[in-house]
């Protein structure tokens, strides 16, 4: 069959295409199975019967008819399209990836194909072949400003600063003015550490659209990061609470106050208008309630449950909400039915460990093995450097050129410190570029000995890995970072470039890193079970599930260090 516009439909498929036109499905349906049976080589009724399933919400029965027009013609593009769309709707991006192969590999396949493909790589986090979809589109259509916005919101998630300015810069050119594009551009200048001219474009997009939350909350981020002052972000969200997206900007107003360290305070304001609010701010209230008022965390995310039963954020929040009020056997059924959906989020998976250690049970002390899973080593100088302190001192020196702010990000573990905007993977600095170099061998040797194993942690290992984002924390005297864990990742990883004086106290601890103290205020509560006492050139590896903090640092100079995440890959890149 044909893969361009089909020139002719036989008699009996004619008449069904113009009974679905009429809304006549039932009877449309019947000629097209029909049509099936004469021609079972021909995908096209196949293609029919699955829009005639899609119209009557069929979803499954629609998935079924274009997976078989696709396994008779692939290169159908129509049908390539609507499976697509279907599967990435239905949270399948493997699917649409595995089944649209080959008719995405023709010289010019539908846009709206390559469109849902780059929907999926960014669902499996593929960030560069969401970029390559998002490349052909753009030379596909090269005259199209939406098509140069997307490539530059693709290359800004994956790091790429300077092509994503380049791509919104585009984009006007082309006659785009969307405010879309100036918080992209705005997001693109930040990354390159350009911070006057991104607080223009944040506030550009701003005056294009003053209810535009996102750009809104990253120009208050912007302004809170840069002067360290509460006032300042708060000042650039108050015009909107008059605008009706007052609501969630009184959200990010509450998320502000916690950061700065006043959770009280970020509850009230979310909480002042009493009542039960939607599924969301009832969420909202309870993270911010859960470090002073545990039951009334616990009252709040019960009532978001029962807002929102099947969203995934707000279940995870009830599980916190049991853990702290001592609750332990509730939150493990819960969190062992999350797991069942969701096997690979680590922070479930630090919950059930939480549980299982409330509860005694010996499975805790496998799961987080320190001695199997934690290891100090120190890494290489890359090729340039003739010695491991003039390479850190090099590093150091890089490093701090790019903590220019005042204020940690909203939503980091960190707290009296900053952290870098840019993705410094993506880095031209010969040091920072020469990082990758020197903690390759530590890596290897750490994946190499983590074994084989049925746990959660090693049943990932393929042998390979590759890096995931990596950034770098200053900490202030008397900085710390908060117990976290990275939901996201396998690895996870802290290497100390400079540290302080003061730090080989083995009474205070003062800037170790530690292990195994819940995030959250458990009952009864639990205290770290492992740290390791930084030393420079130090890398950290641990599992990403694995609950780590640091004990404040202590009085003098900075403490500076890198980290990122590792996944899993079957060959080292």
């Amino acid at each position: 069959m044909s893969t361009g516009p089909l020139p002719h439909f036989s008699g009996d498929l004619q008449r069904a295409v113009d009974l679905m036109r009429q809304g006549r499905l039932a009877e449309a349906e019947r000629l097209l199975e029909t049509a099936a049976r004469q021609a079972p080589q021909d995908a096209r009724p196949h293609f029919f019967l699955a829009l005639a399933a899609r119209h009557r919400g069929d979803a499954t029965g629609a998935t079924r008819e274009l997976a078989i027009a696709l396994d008779l013609d692939p290169l159908f593009q129509d049908a390539a399209v609507e499976l697509a769309r279907l599967l990435n709707a239905g949270g399948e991006p493997e699917r649409v990836i595995a089944l649209t192969g080959p008719a995405a590999a023709v010289a010019r396949p539908a846009e709206a194909l390559l469109v849902e493909r780059a929907r999926a790589f960014q669902a499996l986090d593929r960030p560069e072949e969401r970029l390559a979809e998002r490349e052909r589109i753009v030379a596909l259509y090269p005259a199209r400003s939406s098509a140069y916005h997307n490539l530059a919101a693709a290359l800004g998630d994956a790091g790429h600063a300077q092509r994503a300015e380049a791509a919104a810069r585009q984009a006007f050119a082309l006659g785009g003015k969307a405010p879309e594009t100036w918080l992209v551009l705005a997001r693109a200048l930040q990354g390159q550490n350009r911070l006057d001219e991104a607080e223009q474009a944040f506030r550009r997009a701003v005056a294009l659209r003053p209810s535009y939350v996102e750009a809104l909350r990253d120009l208050a981020q912007l302004m809170w990061m840069r002067t360290g002052r509460l006032d300042a972000a708060l000042a650039e969200l108050a015009p909107g609470l008059a605008t009706e997206q007052a609501g969630r900007l009184r959200m990010i107003m509450a998320r502000f106050h916690d950061a700065a360290g006043d959770a009280a305070t970020g509850y009230r304001l979310l909480t002042q208008a009493g009542g039960p609010g939607s599924a969301e701010t009832e969420s909202a209230a309870a993270q911010l309630a859960i470090g002073f008022d545990p039951e009334r965390a616990l009252a709040h995310a019960l009532r978001a449950e029962a807002l929102a039963p099947a969203s995934g954020s707000i279940r995870r929040q009830m599980i916190d909400a049991l853990l702290v009020t001592g609750q332990p056997q509730q939150a493990l059924d819960r969190i062992e039915a999350q797991l069942a959906l969701t096997p690979l989020d680590q922070g479930l998976i630090a919950a059930q460990w939480t549980a299982w250690r409330l509860l005694g049970d010996a499975r805790a002390d496998a799961l987080y093995d320190y001695d199997a899973f934690v290891s100090a080593m120190t890494i290489e100088p890359p090729p340039g450097w003739s010695s491991l302190p003039d390479y850190l001192g090099d590093l150091a020196a890089s490093l701090r050129s790019l903590h220019g702010f005042m204020a940690h990000p909203l939503d980091q573990s960190l707290r009296s410190g900053t952290q870098t905007s840019a993705d410094l993977l993506r880095s031209d600095d010969p040091a920072i570029r020469g990082f990758r170099t020197a903690i390759d061998g530590a890596i290897r040797r750490y994946v190499e000995t983590l074994g084989t194993g049925s746990d959660p942690f090693r049943a990932r290992r393929r042998g390979g890995y590759r890096l995931k984002g990596m950034w770098s924390v200053r900490l202030s005297p008397g900085g710390f970072h908060v117990d976290h864990v990275h939901p996201q990742g396998w690895i996870s990883s802290a290497c100390y470039i400079a540290l302080p004086d003061g730090m080989d106290d083995e009474e205070t601890r003062a800037g170790w890193i530690r292990f195994g103290q819940p995030g959250i205020p458990t009952a009864p509560p639990l205290e770290a079970g492992h740290f390791v006492r930084p030393q420079p050139g130090m890398l950290v590896l641990f599992p990403s599930y694995m609950w780590h903090g640091t004990v404040p640092c202590p009085d003098g100079s900075d403490r500076l260090t890198i980290a990122f995440d590792i996944l899993p890959e079957d060959v080292i890149q």
